[in-house]
């Protein structure tokens, strides 16, 4: 982090799960959720096994490039619990896609806001990059970058640590040098491996330092003129 040049930077990519917020939490959250519901309707449990092996079948690709990964995704769940596609999309898009949403804004680590409304300030440009569609939670995030990149997208389809959605970031940006860019994720395996494919600086985030204010940090490293009035309006 120290030997980070700021005043040097073109492009700043985030990864969103476990970067922007407490993963932890927001799990400790759902699994609440599913509980409370689901223990009284226990006749619907194949919803609770599309839940399970939706994540489970995208976890085992990691690396994985398709043809149509948006597609592909429920294709190995149906394989696993033999439930027609209509149902794990109704499923997924209900509890993965959706659900979780309404606790992002609570589980956001100390700090995020700010520092990336800094960036944007000093004229440094930010993109996302993550393996899940992303752009309702950067919403119910009140988050704005330049550019969502997603690894289901038509024009990356395919899984970190692959890095076609970061060279497609890069070339979409027009980044002026990839040491003008850094990556910022909390997975090294899938992230850091991604950034170091290209030589892409990377800066890991985890959860125990980001609870204490590792945005807060970050955002002093950068501050500019009216930094205080940025924090007290939020």
């Amino acid at each position: 982090m120290d030997n980070i040049l700021w005043d040097e930077l073109d492009v700043v990519v985030f990864d969103v799960d476990g970067t922007l917020y407490c993963q932890s939490k927001l799990r400790k959250i759902m699994l609440l959720k599913l509980v409370l519901h689901y223990v009284f309707r226990p006749w619907k449990y194949r919803e609770l096994l599309v839940i399970y092996h939706f994540r489970k079948e995208r976890e085992k690709r990691a690396g994985y490039r398709g043809s149509n990964l948006q597609e592909e995704q429920y294709n190995w769940c149906a394989q696993k619990t033999n439930e027609k596609l209509d149902f794990i999309k109704r499923v997924v898009d209900r509890w993965i896609f959706e659900e979780p949403n309404r606790y992002l804004k609570e589980c956001m680590y100390p700090g995020v806001s700010v520092f990336i409304e800094l960036l944007r300030k000093k004229g440094i440009r930010t993109a996302i990059y993550s393996d899940y569609e992303s752009i309702k939670k950067l919403k119910c995030m009140d988050i704005k970058v330049d550019l969502e990149v997603s690894s289901t997208d038509p024009e990356i389809n395919s899984f970190k640590p692959n890095s076609e959605g970061l060279t497609f970031i890069l070339s979409k940006m027009k980044a002026t040098g990839k040491d003008k860019c850094l990556f910022i994720g909390d997975r090294y395996e899938l992230d850091g491996l991604c950034a170091r494919e290209l030589q892409v600086p990377f800066l890991l985030i985890k959860e125990e330092t980001a609870l204490k204010g590792f945005y807060v940090t970050l955002a002093d490293k950068i501050s500019i003129s009216g930094y205080n009035n940025v924090i007290n309006d939020r």
